[in-house]
């Protein structure tokens, strides 16, 4: 499971440029029930919206973005209220609202210094909702995408450094389902398709923590098969690229002998 979100991220604020609000200097004050239409100037109607948030009234923050885009569409700060807006939504955990409002934000606003940061809050809202690996994992491919388009699409971002970190744990979370389903049919004698999970694992997910252990199941279930020269290939992998993992001792243990530890000049896997 995914770490869920802070309810404060002040630093999430930082993209969409709040501290521009020094600018507006009318005070204005919030209440719990959304506004009737009352035309106002800009500088209540956007203060009023940062009141609530600060407040942590992100549903009417939400209406009260919203409502300065409504009377002022054609200000700057409705442009800001787009944004400002899918934030409150987030906030408040009104996910696929959120993904709406930053989906019309990337469309019209495409070349706008703010769109990063939508990039990373759509990723976010996908991230925060990623499931344990006993799930359906469609979160997870989704924020990985996400952050992997913003990584490629603006990589001098100050976002870009999180959504790299981001988008190594939504691959290792991946690898870890298909781990799973591996396991699965490793334990039921399913041999053929528990390999094609492990070498999946392999193969698409070269950098995640699995690695190890997807290369030691894979010599468990060549060895059940009767497929010995396969599985001494991917021991000799796994001594020549993880040699201090317990799981390349547990591999050369089923391979040669429990009661045999494998050289330390490591020049082993070069006899299979």
């Amino acid at each position: 499971m995914m770490p869920v979100k802070p309810k404060k991220i002040r630093s999430l604020l930082v993209g969409v440029t709040i501290s521009a609000l020094g600018m507006i200097t009318v005070a204005c004050s919030t209440t719990d029930e959304a506004p009737e239409y009352v035309e106002q100037p800009v500088e209540v109607l956007y203060n009023t919206a940062v009141n609530a948030l600060e407040n942590e009234q992100y549903d009417i923050a939400a209406q009260r973005f919203d409502e300065v885009e409504r009377q002022h569409p054609y200000s700057k700060w409705a442009t800001k209220s787009q944004i400002m807006s899918a934030y409150s939504l987030y906030m408040s955990n009104k996910y696929d609202e959120a993904i709406l409002a930053l989906d019309r934000y990337i469309q019209l606003h495409p070349s706008s210094k703010d769109t990063a940061y939508a990039y990373y809050l759509k990723g976010l809202t996908y991230y925060e909702q990623i499931s344990d690996v006993g799930r359906d994992q469609e979160m997870t491919e989704n924020a990985s995408a996400l952050f992997a388009e913003l990584m490629k699409r603006f990589p001098e971002s100050k976002y870009a450094k999180d959504a790299k970190i981001k988008f190594e744990l939504t691959k290792d979370h991946m690898a870890g389902k298909e781990m799973s389903v591996g396991r699965y049919y490793l334990d039921r004698k399913m041999y053929l398709a528990a390999i094609n999970r492990f070498k999946l694992v392999v193969d698409k997910y070269q950098t995640t923590t699995h690695i190890p252990e997807a290369l030691h199941r894979l010599v468990e279930a060549y060895l059940a098969l009767g497929v010995v020269d396969e599985a001494q290939k991917y021991a000799a992998v796994l001594g020549h690229n993880y040699a201090s993992s317990p799981w390349y001792l547990d591999s050369y243990a089923i391979l040669e002998g429990p009661s045999v530890r494998p050289p330390e000049d490591k020049s082993w896997y070069k006899l299979w």
